[in-house]
C-alpha cells in the first residue's frame, strides 16, 4: 500500500461525489483537453476520462508512474491519456510544453494541488503565455474564501485573481474526503473567463502589480499613504481621478479602481 508523502503536500482525494462535482464545474465534454496536476492514485483522473475529455497528467512521485500507466493502460494506447512524469514548475519552462503534450490545443486546468503550491500554481497559469481556458482547483477553503472575497474586502490575491478571470466558490469540502485527512477543510474554487485582456502588453501588466503590490504594503496605513511611495505629492489627485476616497484603504477598492489608478499613471512611475 503506497502511502501520501508530506514532503510533496499529498492528500488523495476519496469521494467520487467531490469528484463528480470537480467535473460539473470543469463543464468537460470529449471535445476538451485537460491538464491534470498531481493524479496521485488516478483517482480524479478516472472521472476526468469518463467525461471523454483528453487529459494530460503531470505527476512528480516516482512511485505513482507505474500504478497510473498501468490504471490508465487502454487510455493511453487510445492516445486519450498522457502521463508526463516530472514537476510541473520545471515542466512550464520546456518550450515544447504545450506544443508537445497538450497538443497546442485550447485546454482546462483541472487538479487536486498540492496546497504549499496554490499560490504560485495559480499566478504561474494566470501570467503565463498560454492560459487555461478555465481553471478548477482543490484548494483550502480559507484561501478559496480570501479569493473570492465574500466579505467584500479584497487582497493581494483575490484582485490578482480577478484582474484575468472570474473566481467562484463552488462546494465546501470537509477534511474527511482526503486520504490522509488534512489539518483544514478544502473548497473547489473555478476561475472562468480567464484571458489578458486587462492589459495592453507586459509593461502594463508590470505596472499594475507594482501599484498593487505598493498600495497593500502596510495594512495599517491607509492607501494614500502606501501610495505616496510611488506617486509623491501627486497620490491625491491620481485617487481623485479614479474615484477613491482619500481615507480609502487598500482592501475597499475594487478591480476596476485599481486598474483605473494603474491607467492614471501608465508610462511612468511619478516620484517623489
Amino acid at each position: 500500500m503506497i502511502h501520501a508523502k508530506k514532503s510533496l503536500g499529498q492528500n488523495f482525494l476519496n469521494s467520487k461525489t467531490v469528484a463528480r462535482d470537480i467535473i460539473r464545474a470543469g463543464d468537460l465534454s470529449p471535445s476538451d483537453t485537460v491538464l491534470e496536476i498531481g493524479p496521485g492514485k488516478g483517482f480524479l483522473t478516472s472521472e476526468l476520462l469518463a467525461s471523454g475529455a483528453r487529459v494530460t497528467a503531470v505527476e512528480k512521485d516516482d512511485r505513482m508512474i507505474p500504478i497510473l500507466s498501468e490504471k490508465f493502460s487502454e487510455e493511453i494506447k487510445m492516445k486519450q491519456f498522457t502521463l508526463v512524469h516530472g514537476d510541473i514548475m520545471e515542466i512550464l519552462t520546456h518550450q515544447n510544453f504545450f506544443s508537445k503534450d497538450l497538443g497546442g490545443q485550447a485546454y482546462k486546468l483541472v487538479a487536486n494541488i498540492p496546497y504549499y503550491l496554490t499560490g504560485q500554481i495559480i499566478r504561474t497559469f494566470l501570467e503565463a503565455k498560454e492560459k487555461p481556458e478555465r481553471m478548477i482547483l482543490m484548494v483550502q477553503k480559507e484561501v478559496a474564501t480570501r479569493i473570492v472575497a465574500r466579505d467584500k474586502k479584497e487582497s493581494i490575491l483575490s484582485i490578482a485573481v480577478k484582474v484575468y478571470g472570474t473566481p467562484k466558490l463552488i462546494k465546501k469540502v470537509p477534511a474527511r474526503y482526503f486520504t490522509p485527512a488534512p489539518k483544514v477543510d478544502s473548497a473547489i474554487l473555478s476561475i472562468e473567463n480567464i484571458s489578458g485582456k486587462s492589459f495592453a502588453d507586459k509593461v502594463s501588466e508590470k505596472h499594475f502589480f507594482e501599484v498593487v503590490r505598493t498600495g497593500f504594503a502596510h495594512k495599517r496605513k491607509i492607501l494614500a499613504g502606501n501610495l505616496k511611495e510611488l506617486f509623491g505629492e501627486k497620490t491625491l489627485v491620481v485617487l481623485k481621478n479614479a474615484q477613491v476616497a482619500e481615507n480609502a484603504r487598500a482592501e475597499d477598492l475594487s478591480l476596476n479602481q485599481w486598474l483605473s489608478i494603474a491607467q492614471l499613471t501608465a508610462g511612468a512611475i511619478l516620484k517623489k
